[in-house]
């Protein structure tokens, strides 16, 4: 089946970044996001788009929804709750949702069984990234989840346009478990990178140089070669992912590992790291919906 509308449901920095090459791959774009302005903005600069009708119907021709949002309690109120846009579509359509957002795994196997009672299927597909930036140029990395092979290939040109890798992990919420461990395995660099620089310093390493070692040899991670070569050195702090997303991403994990009966004492030895510099932070509202 040829896809031709596709809506798109949260325009924050992750998300006007991968909706922006949707558009450009020939699809109609109908976006929505919280701030009317941002979502009149995305729509005046990029081809084939226009802004979502306020309310659930303003999705009702789409052949695929995608949404990208704090949490998967935020991507449960967007799609099913007063104002849901599921209230808006039609079974017969074969509308299905796609969730690239960082959410529970088993929040999205929850949302999954309820929206398949209503006729409807969930794709979960988060995004990461080997490089910054990759997902303004369409060479991310999806991991996919699905209980429905004939759903993922239906999406597939979408996913393909959003992203240079695409992975299909196994069942629903397959994708957001992947998600999930990869943010953990990443946070953990952070906290040994950070150590590592500091204890370098006091010893009289130069960070600098610190880092060009790193990169060339098996200390090399995300963080070396992207974040804090380009904003932690230089101070600029602008790598554009919030402190309190990474906390919410954590936590997942350890709700990953909980359920599995999984014991690590590394989720909450991170997580205690991470809450040293909250307060001074002023922290923006991460739980907001469409």
């Amino acid at each position: 089946m040829f896809l031709k509308t596709i809506g798109y449901i949260g325009l924050g920095k992750a998300g006007a970044s991968m909706a922006s090459n949707i558009p450009r791959a020939g699809f109609r774009l109908i976006v929505r996001d919280v701030e009317h302005a941002r979502e009149q903005k995305f729509a005046e600069e990029n081809p084939n788009t226009s802004v979502a009708e306020a309310g659930p119907e303003g999705f009702r021709d789409c052949d695929v929804i995608v949404t990208m949002l704090p949490q998967g309690k935020v991507v449960r109120e967007v799609v099913l709750g007063e104002t849901g846009i599921a209230k808006g579509l039609k079974p017969a359509v074969g509308t299905i949702i796609v969730d690239t957002s960082s959410s529970s795994p088993f929040d999205t196997q929850s949302l999954g069984k309820d929206l398949e009672g209503l006729g409807f299927v969930l794709v979960d597909s988060p995004v990461t990234q080997a490089h910054l930036h990759d997902t303004d140029t369409g060479d991310a990395t999806l991991m996919v989840g699905s209980n429905s092979q004939e759903a993922v290939d239906k999406v597939l040109p979408v996913l393909q346009a959003m992203a240079k890798y695409v992975f299909h992990m196994g069942k629903l919420g397959a994708g957001h478990a992947m998600k999930t461990l990869n943010n953990y395995i990443s946070a953990a660099s952070i906290v040994a990178l950070s150590d590592a620089l500091v204890t370098g310093q006091k010893f009289g390493l130069d960070p600098i140089q610190m880092i060009d070692v790193l990169n060339v040899g098996t200390g090399r991670n995300f963080s070396t070669t992207n974040s804090y070569a380009t904003d932690a050195l230089s101070r600029r702090y602008a790598s554009g992912f919030q402190l309190a997303l990474l906390v919410k991403d954590i936590g997942i994990s350890k709700e990953l590992f909980d359920r599995l009966d999984f014991g690590t004492e590394l989720p909450d030895l991170i997580l205690k790291y991470f809450r040293i510099p909250w307060p001074f932070l002023i922290l923006q509202p991460t739980t907001r919906s469409c």
